[in-house]
């Protein structure tokens, strides 16, 4: 598929054929470990390995300022997103929005389940590489019609991107979500969500805004 970004003071067409989601990616691996065990305790199956790179349709990725879900239990997770396209790296933003009732019996089809909003804007992965422990992550949601932070962390806490793109053999016209960060509070659905990386060394921020509709489940 196709997508428009905006890079820099230009606009670029990137075609993206592949698209992959990233989990266990955090970088200590005792929290990745506890995560694992309270998850087991839900019923999820721990990975075959850590990390695990899930292929998804490339038809899931959305510019769009709302998706539609299917039930109340799905939920967004701010992440990290690069593109490999026409040679170059490029950084983004995006959301692995997650069917957590499908995650019980399958991660792989939960992951499959809902589209993953992108932000419009694309960074030079070239430019910010030699400072990405210091990029800022955050993640806000609306609940009882408050905005609340869901999710708040630098890259630091998630393992080197080079290296998980050298894992996960990220080829031409491949996007990857590079896995998430902790959620205040647990992890839950909610209406809306706003999320941000900044870069506090060149000084901006990339933005994603996006509205969740849920359709009725019907037996």
């Amino acid at each position: 598929m196709n997508f428009a970004f905006n890079f820099g003071d230009t606009n670029v067409s990137l075609s993206i054929t592949a698209v992959i989601v990233a989990g266990w990616t955090g970088r200590n691996p005792e929290a990745v470990q506890h995560h694992i065990d309270e998850l087991a305790e839900l019923g999820i199956a721990p990975p075959s390995q850590v990390p695990l790179f899930y292929r998804v349709s490339d038809g899931l990725l959305t510019q769009s300022g709302e998706i539609e879900v299917l039930g109340e239990a799905t939920s967004g997770e701010v992440e990290p997103l690069l593109i490999r396209s026409n040679g170059k790296t490029y950084f983004g933003l995006a959301s692995d929005h997650t069917d957590r009732d499908l995650e019980v019996f399958s991660v792989a089809a939960s992951k499959q389940a809902c589209a993953k909003p992108m932000a419009s804007e694309l960074w030079d992965y070239d430019a910010i590489k030699g400072h990405l422990d210091q990029i800022m992550l955050s993640c806000w949601m609306e609940s009882d019609g408050a905005e609340v932070l869901y999710q708040e962390g630098t890259l630091a806490n998630i393992r080197p991107l080079a290296e998980l793109c050298s894992a996960a053999e990220l080829g031409e016209g491949s996007a990857m979500l590079c896995g998430t960060l902790g959620a205040i509070g647990g992890v839950r659905p909610a209406r809306k969500y706003r999320m941000t990386v900044t870069d506090p060394v060149l000084g901006k921020t990339m933005k994603l805004s996006y509205a969740v509709s849920t359709l009725p489940i019907v037996s």
